[in-house]
């Protein structure tokens, strides 16, 4: 691309025409993911972007407005990251498979896997383990290579080929595996040792007097154990400690241990997914302690969307999953970059 054309706008027919086959790589894939969700009989959902709460995770960050009513009292409201919260009510409303390509917004995040605003592919089933919705990943994954006619994910020098049986690792064994360390050594009680991880992470990762067990349990994740996956074929990380169970439920044969997966491909996070936490006072837990963690790092926290907890209260046994759309797309095109898949780029770039 000449010099001048990389001034030009993005949607200078010369720019568009460069991601203009990434762009029909995208439909094609959001036709045949929408007839699979159609043919095992979802229903496909559209949820309030504007919540009360954005989600209650200490690193995740969204947005923020307000919004006036019709007597001109005001009232905030966060763009939501994720639909989850809006779902997980449609569940207690008594939906049993629905699935949404929901737009969703977070702030602090932009690079080559990074928008501030991007598509979650995410979907629920009631009265179903989590085993389902990891099944049905590797199949929706297996369909957007199918819909591109690519042979194999490719992404910075790593492969994966999607029609591959996956490859299942605990969480555990990948940190033995790649970071020699122990990780489930250093949970008790459903509480993560702090002591005990930064001894055994000392000489691999850099350890601040202020980083918790999480910290450096994502220092280990992020440095040794990421690169690794996805090589060759998809990985399912599964079985995540306690600590990092987000809104997954224990597992109940070893309570050390979380029933929440992640899959990745050329060490690239696609989906993450849960068999859904039903313990709304558990979860009320939680989310307190995240955003006291929030407000220490931040300087914020986010309200807990009490109408979500007492849905939590309400919902049937159901797993979910939540899938990077774009991310997908990226790779089942053959693209370099998230931005390329992208109809149109986050407001203010070029």
């Amino acid at each position: 691309m000449a010099d001048n054309d990389q001034l030009s706008p993005w949607w200078t027919p010369a720019r568009h025409a460069d991601v203009r086959p990434f762009l029909a790589a995208r439909s094609a894939i959001t036709r045949a993911v929408r007839a699979w969700f159609d043919e095992q009989g979802f229903v496909e959902v559209e949820t309030g972007i504007l919540q009360v709460s954005p989600g209650n995770e200490t690193h995740l960050h969204a947005p923020r407005t307000e919004v006036t009513g019709a007597d001109g009292g005001r009232a905030t409201r966060y763009l939501r990251t994720s639909p989850e919260f809006a779902c997980k009510k449609l569940l207690a409303a008594g939906e049993t498979k629905i699935f949404e390509f929901a737009r969703v917004f977070r702030d602090r995040e932009r690079g080559d896997l990074h928008l501030p605003e991007f598509t979650m592919l995410e979907w629920y089933r009631a009265d179903a383990t989590y085993d389902a919705v990891m099944a049905d990943s590797i199949v929706v994954i297996a369909h957007a290579a199918q819909a591109t006619g690519i042979g194999r994910f490719s992404f910075r020098g790593k492969s994966a080929d999607p029609f591959a049986e996956p490859e299942l690792l605990t969480v555990a064994a990948a940190f033995e595996r790649f970071a020699g360390v122990d990780l489930l050594a250093s949970v008790a009680d459903g509480k993560g040792d702090r002591g005990a991880l930064a001894a055994a992470a000392n000489a691999r990762v850099r350890i601040a007097v202020d980083d918790t067990w999480s910290d450096i349990f994502s220092k280990l994740l992020v440095e040794y154990v990421e690169p690794n996956l996805g090589q060759g074929r998809l990985t399912v990380l599964l079985e995540y400690p306690v600590p990092e169970a987000a809104l997954a439920r224990t597992k109940p044969s070893d309570p050390r241990v979380a029933e929440r997966f992640e899959i990745y491909a050329c060490g690239v996070e696609l989906a993450n997914g849960f068999g859904e936490l039903t313990d709304a006072r558990e979860q009320r837990l939680r989310f307190s302690q995240a955003m006291d963690e929030k407000q220490r790092r931040y300087g914020e926290r986010y309200p807990l969307d009490e109408d979500f907890l007492d849905a939590v209260a309400e919902m049937p046994e159901a797993s979910g999953v939540a899938l990077g759309f774009d991310r997908l797309v990226m790779l089942a095109s053959g693209a370099l970059r998230i931005d390329q898949v992208v109809w149109t780029p986050p407001a203010g770039d070029a």
